[in-house]
């Protein structure tokens, strides 16, 4: 049993749309291959997402070179529709995700637990960067 404490790190938007507006864009697969990616020559070629408390996902996350691809996937542990997201990847760490409606824009929170490979700063600034991708994406669609 893990007996230290885990550093968490948080990363926020506000997207110009309701927050129901944006609960499929964030989790329908078709949806998710089109913003989830922290840099410009990296991309999603496949997304499976059953979210639902119980449900799992997976996004498979590749360089567009082909050098390398990895896995992120997880359970949902807690789902509140156009509210909350939370689930627990595959190595143990939590995720929580927020949306808070404020009428006619939304904030998203994401608040997770860090990993000890790379630094704290490169982990939020790559989280951030998928979470701007995303609000690209939202604000281009609505």
């Amino acid at each position: 049993m893990e007996t230290t404490n885990k550093t968490q790190i948080t990363v926020e938007t506000t997207i110009n749309s309701p927050a129901d507006g944006l609960w499929e864009l964030w989790s329908a697969p078709q949806h998710i291959t089109k913003w989830n990616n922290a840099l410009e020559d990296w991309y999603t070629p496949h997304a499976e997402n059953d979210l639902r408390t119980g449900g799992k996902f997976k996004s498979t996350m590749a360089a567009k070179d082909g050098s390398f691809s990895f896995d992120f996937e997880g359970l949902y542990t807690n789902v509140e529709e156009h509210k909350l997201i939370e689930y627990k990847l595959g190595d143990g760490r939590e995720v929580k995700v927020s949306f808070i409606d404020e009428g006619d824009v939304t904030r998203i929170i994401e608040v997770f637990d860090a990993e000890g490979t790379h630094s704290l700063e490169m982990q939020r600034a790559g989280w951030q960067s998928i979470l701007d991708n995303f609000k690209k994406y939202a604000e281009a669609e609505h």
